[in-house]
């Protein structure tokens, strides 16, 4: 079974990566972009007995920095 954790910055928290590619988008001629936050998609591949609460400790110990960052967890 595969997991998905998707990984954003909380709102508030300033996003350079994403000022960077809106900076670019509007270099190549792209209009209307108003914002652009960025993250990241962890995939977990794990045995059918790892459960939600499992991967929320995970995250809690290692994939997410709690104090600048949201999760959610889902499946493919």
């Amino acid at each position: 079974m595969q997991v998905t954790v998707t990984v954003m910055l909380k709102n508030g928290v300033l996003d350079p990566q994403g000022e960077a590619v809106k900076s670019a988008l509007g270099a190549l001629g792209f209009s209307g972009i108003n914002g652009v936050r960025q993250g990241k998609i962890i995939v977990l591949d794990v045995d059918d007995g790892v459960d939600v609460p499992q991967v929320n400790e995970m995250c809690s110990q290692l994939l997410v920095n709690s104090v600048i960052e949201s999760y959610t967890v889902g499946t493919v």
